[in-house]
């Protein structure tokens, strides 16, 4: 049976040690608590967001997601865990801090994994500093570090056991230690140096700092296509009418919309469309490949990637296609910035004796975790 899990994000807090609400600070081009939304969003049947009391819309707003809540929150983080828990619909539920913005996919993945009717899971790190105890007199001793470990969220449950452990424990300092002190079993994953909390300005600025140097990636994608007569031609999804031939392939034969593809994936690090949409499969037979970019665009996103912009050059002879230029560009810019030229191969080669086309597509891709 598939488990389906709710995501909520704790977003109740007062900010007391910045001095103002960190999870509603923007960080990058998003505010600090859309980051994890972003990530959750993918694996999560739901996103339910805890809010202070007073809010009525979530600060940034719901940046159209298709299965997402807002509820307030109490005056101690058990009872906003206990409000988002109960507008939850999901049998099991991770429930993170929405100033940890860097929470990666994989320990998602890891948690929900290890989460079962009897078992919760949380992600832990193990103490790296020396650690001292300091006294109301000054007087400091020293704590021996060895087994000891910092947990992080979110933390992964069964959600009505959950909601009966957090009643009877609403002064824990998590939801793991509600869990432990219900008698109820608990799982661990390693955690991420990463998914560190926004805590003290120099939390922030270590998060802008991150997100200020993102990561990019370039891909590259080629494709090639014989012209035939008969064939509709098509180009990122344009129909141009009136051509005489049109391009051979198993789907649609879009070479632009494939080499785009591809050059998505590449940067991405994922297979190319010919091991995802393979030649021997009869479902992609005919296959509108604006549609296959649809699905290409949802795995590079589950990925954590984004794609900031696409150049590409189709290099055909026949049939003349720059007065097509605006309209093919158009129907590619729904999903992301593009480029396109068109260049004869001057007779040169296949291509330019009008037996083929070719494309060749440059995607950059930029992380959105940081």
């Amino acid at each position: 049976m598939t488990k389906e899990f709710s995501f909520i994000i704790v977003a109740g807090g007062k900010g007391s040690r910045m001095g103002e609400m960190k999870q509603f600070l923007p960080l990058g081009d998003r505010l600090v608590w859309q980051w994890s939304a972003d990530c959750a969003e993918a694996l999560a049947s739901e996103v339910i967001l805890v809010v202070p009391s007073g809010y009525e819309t979530p600060p940034g707003g719901a940046g159209g997601r298709s299965s997402f809540k807002v509820v307030h929150g109490g005056s101690q983080r058990a009872e906003s865990v206990l409000n988002g828990l109960k507008a939850a619909s999901s049998d099991f539920v991770m429930i993170h801090d929405a100033a940890r913005p860097f929470v990666e996919r994989d320990m998602l993945l890891e948690l929900m994994k290890a989460t079962d009717e009897d078992t919760g899971a949380i992600p832990v790190l193990p103490v790296a500093d020396a650690l001292k105890k300091i006294d109301a007199d000054g007087n400091i001793s020293i704590v021996n570090r060895d087994g000891l470990f910092a947990t992080q969220t979110p933390q992964s449950f069964p959600r009505e056991k959950l909601i009966a452990a957090l009643e009877g424990h609403l002064d824990a300092k998590d939801e793991a230690e509600a869990w432990l002190n219900a008698g109820h079993k608990l799982k661990t994953v390693e955690g991420r140096r990463l998914n560190f909390k926004i805590t003290w300005q120099d939390d922030m600025l270590m998060a802008r700092s991150l997100v200020n140097s993102k990561l990019t990636r370039t891909g590259l994608g080629y494709d090639v296509h014989q012209l035939v007569p008969e064939r509709k031609l098509i180009l990122g999804g344009v129909n141009i009418k009136g051509s005489p031939l049109g391009l051979l392939g198993h789907s649609d034969a879009d070479l632009l919309t494939h080499a785009v593809m591809d050059a998505i994936l590449g940067a991405a690090g994922l297979a190319d469309i010919g091991n995802i949409f393979p030649a021997s499969d009869e479902s992609f037979k005919d296959a509108d490949s604006v549609e296959l970019l649809r699905e290409v665009l949802r795995r590079v996103e589950a990925e954590g990637w984004r794609v900031d912009f696409v150049d590409a050059v189709v290099e055909a002879q026949v049939p003349r296609l720059n007065g097509y230029r605006e309209e093919i560009k158009a129907s590619l810019e729904r999903f992301f910035p593009v480029n396109i030229k068109f260049k004869s191969a001057e007779s040169l080669n296949d291509a330019g004796r009008g037996l083929s086309m070719t494309c060749w597509a440059v995607a950059t891709l930029s992380s959105m975790r940081g």
